[in-house]
């Protein structure tokens, strides 16, 4: 996981779901950490530090572009 830099966080699977559909078909190498822990203990979201999503050094450039695409000029954004 050394490789691996943290771009963004989450409180519930659910504002991510989009986009991991959407990081898996560009082939992104990419981990949400906590995401079982909170998908268990839903109100423990914040003092875990959220859900993290994690992208290998070579793909964050790609993977902003993404998050960015769904923030800007998509009728689907990330909550």
């Amino acid at each position: 996981m050394k490789d691996f830099k943290t771009i963004a966080i989450f409180t519930f699977q659910s504002e991510y779901t989009v986009l991991q559909h959407l990081l898996e078909q560009a082939n992104l190498r990419y981990v949400f950490q906590n995401e079982m822990m909170i998908s268990v203990l839903q109100f423990h979201s914040n003092a875990v530090g959220g859900i993290r999503l994690r992208v290998h050094i070579n793909d964050i450039e790609k993977a902003k572009i993404i998050i960015n695409s769904l923030e800007d000029n998509s009728h689907l954004s990330v909550v």
